[in-house]
């Protein structure tokens, strides 16, 4: 087995829903380049979030 990361050492990304940061998971390993949002409340509340952003 190998050594485990801290979760300090992993990826980061800034969520574009809730502007709050989140890291790397396991289940992300092969698709993280695609990862765009935190969580699925996060995924499907996204059509308002660029509505709003439109409007600025």
């Amino acid at each position: 087995m190998g050594r485990s990361r801290s979760k300090s050492d992993l990826p980061t990304k800034i969520c574009p829903v809730c502007q709050r940061p989140f890291t790397w998971r396991k289940k992300w390993a092969d698709c993280w380049d695609e990862v765009k949002y935190c969580s699925e409340r996060c995924r499907r509340r996204r059509s308002t979030a660029e509505e709003q952003n439109n409007e600025l």
